[in-house]
């Protein structure tokens, strides 16, 4: 197996780890689609963030597809999308967020966890941490602002002084990277982990 060359247009190194076939499945089947799918879920889901339905569609496919090979990738990809979308609008439907400017005014009581499920979630967060870390520094960055602070795609790219298209492609990297990351520590499963 090739890894991926500094020439490859959707990742630049450190990303060496990732297979140069995958990266050019992922380019030529899934990211191909980014303009229809985006102007798919504006269009029929206005009040859902599209990033982040893209970006969770792509990571469900590349998941699906590690797992297994997609027939009708395309077909695939917007499915995911679509149920996505209609999720998120659940979600929004059910338990609308509601703004809360001082946190200790909240009435939060932990009941305490069970000394097992503690260290589970501590060594999860632990591990989160080491593969965040382990992105390049503008990678980082973006994830951090997009995927933990939930901050919209362009206005990560005016705070970076980037495009909208740089940062989506960051975050794609940056997926990847991750998803390249849990795999070798065993935290996901996918058809290479099978083997």
């Amino acid at each position: 197996m090739s890894n991926i060359s500094h020439e490859s247009p959707l990742c630049t190194p450190p990303c060496a780890t990732i297979p140069m076939e995958k990266t050019r499945w992922f380019e030529d089947e899934v990211h191909a689609h980014n303009t229809h799918l985006e102007s798919y879920i504006r269009r029929s889901f206005p009040s859902v963030d599209v990033e982040d339905i893209v970006q969770e569609s792509y990571l469900r496919t590349w998941l699906a597809n590690a797992a297994r090979p997609i027939g009708s990738v395309k077909a695939f990809l917007f499915t995911v999308a679509r149920h996505l979308a209609i999720d998120s609008i659940r979600r929004q439907k059910k338990s609308p967020i509601v703004a809360v400017s001082d946190l200790a005014v909240l009435d939060v009581i932990d009941d305490g966890k069970d000394p097992v499920e503690a260290a589970s979630v501590s060594d999860e967060i632990a591990l989160l941490a080491d593969a965040i870390d382990s992105l390049p520094p503008q990678c980082r960055e973006i994830i951090l602002l997009r995927k933990l602070q939930g901050m919209p795609q362009r206005e990560v790219a005016t705070l970076l002084s980037t495009t909208e298209a740089a940062v989506g492609q960051q975050v794609c990297r940056g997926i990847l990277r991750l998803v390249t990351f849990f795999a070798k520590r065993g935290a996901i499963e996918t058809k290479q982990n099978k083997t």
